[in-house]
């Protein structure tokens, strides 16, 4: 099963977002690994976001990811990233499909709710920047009986 790493950003907790986001995650059938309620450090923000240093949003970005309180979750299942990325739109809200996260939560590109990695290698980096491996829960899930 394939390892994809989510985060309801500080925009998604504050307007009490998280059980509506997660419970899309749930319905659709994947499996819940690790979630952690935290606040990101400065340190942290610049290592997960390290691809964007430079570009003119960097600098607002990690202020951005830094200002509350985020929560970072594992999620387990065939086609994980995929099917994920579907479940959350485009980053602009407004070319984000109907039916998606940000298209109906969303109010702007800066505040789109929630991260999800990109590709296999990024999630495996991102999972490692905020979960030890003991922090992984393992457990059959009963959809895995028939995979």
């Amino acid at each position: 099963m394939e390892q994809t790493f989510l985060m309801i950003k500080p925009d998604g907790v504050q307007r009490g977002l998280i059980g509506e986001i997660v419970s899309r995650f749930e319905r659709k059938g994947l499996q819940l690994k690790a979630a952690k309620f935290m606040v990101i450090s400065r340190e942290l923000a610049e290592n997960h976001y390290a691809e964007h240093k430079g570009k003119d949003f960097y600098e607002r970005l990690l202020s951005f990811i830094s200002s509350g309180p985020v929560f970072a979750m594992v999620w387990s299942g065939d086609n994980a990233i995929a099917l994920t990325r579907a479940l959350i739109g485009k980053t602009n809200a407004v070319d984000a499909a109907p039916g998606t996260i940000r298209s109906d939560f969303a109010v702007h590109t800066n505040f789109n709710l929630i991260h999800g990695s990109d590709s296999p290698e990024n999630a495996k980096r991102e999972i490692s920047l905020f979960f030890a491996p003991h922090e992984l829960v393992e457990y059959e899930h009963s959809i895995q009986r028939w995979i």
